[in-house]
């Protein structure tokens, strides 16, 4: 099957990339105990595992920001520890997604956008939705928070200042006018593997999140936006398997595709509706698979195939080292 969806793979050439859209690849979070002395060098302090991170890849997932609320000072270091073009995607809170279940949010979500995310700045890239697989889709409940959801820095402050007091003395309220925002939706209940939450996405212009999982959840590639927004889990087994050669040319294959405004002929599908006409769309992509530290490294292959820099030697045969399988503390919360 893998073969029949990898067709002929060609690899791009500096013509055929400046008729694309942008292409961030990279992993989601940093700070992992067992790619120390793997992908970090021995020795490296905790405190600068971001700023070394951030100079091998050009983009990243905040996962913090689902488990609590961050703070604006951290946010702001986080932007200074990283380049200049560095991009930052950042995970709305579980709170809003799998505590609240979408119910009565609007404070909770005025909340998160005065908890710092926007002294991120320029660097701000997509905020990512995930729901849990326990979570069904509600039409009415998912056109409602989609609804509430701010398009620009504009309405992201405006909807920040309604923060409650959980907040006082901690807010940011600053940010450049107009900037649009972009959010992405990762679902993992099989309900939304419907035409109506496709069209709801649209209207919104909401991404569905392209999300491998081993096939435990839903993947689809429906496109809902003027973006793509793909998280790879693992294809083998969640969160710990590696991409092959082959994987990596399948997926290769589809962001060029993606990039340049198309579909693949063999994507997986809820609607039969195609999607708007676009001479081109911005994919990011983020490598989740990180038990086994093959995040990283699966990710600087995959931007060699599409031509996109990153900090790792381009003939460098990326793959960690065969000690790099310390198990997964059972304290770390899967995402």
């Amino acid at each position: 099957m893998l073969a029949a969806l990898l067709g002929t793979w060609v690899a791009e050439s500096p013509s055929m990339a400046t008729a694309r859209g942008e292409i961030q690849i990279g992993i989601s979070g940093w700070r992992y105990a067992p790619w120390r002395g793997v992908f970090y060098p021995a020795g490296l302090p905790q405190s600068q595992e971001l700023a070394f991170a951030s100079r091998q890849l050009p983009t990243i997932e905040i996962n913090g920001s689902f488990y609590s609320l961050q703070r604006p000072e951290w946010f702001a270091d986080w932007r200074e520890q990283s380049p200049r073009d560095f991009v930052f995607a950042v995970k709305g809170p579980r709170y809003i997604t799998h505590m609240r279940r979408l119910k009565d949010v609007h404070v909770p979500l005025a909340n998160f956008f005065a908890s710092g995310v926007l002294a991120l700045g320029d660097k701000l890239g997509p905020i990512l939705w995930q729901f849990p697989p326990h979570l069904p889709f509600n039409a009415e409940r998912f056109e409602a928070f989609f609804a509430m959801l701010p398009k620009d820095t504009d309405q992201a402050l405006a909807l920040a200042r309604q923060h409650d007091e959980r907040l006082a003395g901690r807010d940011w309220l600053q940010a450049a006018r107009g900037e649009r925002l972009r959010h992405a939706a990762e679902i993992r209940h099989p309900s939304f593997v419907d035409e109506a939450f496709i069209d709801l996405l649209r209207r919104h212009g909401v991404a569905l999140v392209v999300a491998d999982t081993a096939g435990r959840w839903p993947l689809l590639e429906d496109l809902t936006a003027n973006f793509v927004y793909l998280r790879l889990h693992g294809d083998k087994e969640l969160y710990a398997s590696g991409y092959g050669d082959e994987a990596l040319d399948v997926w290769a294959r589809r962001i060029a595709a993606w990039s340049r405004g198309q579909q693949v002929d063999d994507a997986r599908l809820a609607s039969h509706d195609p999607a708007a006409r676009a001479s081109r769309r911005d994919v990011f992509c983020y490598f989740d698979n990180d038990v086994k530290v093959h995040a990283p490294y699966d990710a600087a292959r995959l931007a060699q195939r599409l031509g996109v820099p990153t900090g790792m030697a381009a003939d460098q045969r990326a793959a960690p080292p065969s000690r790099a399988v310390t198990p997964r503390s059972s304290a770390r919360q899967r995402t």
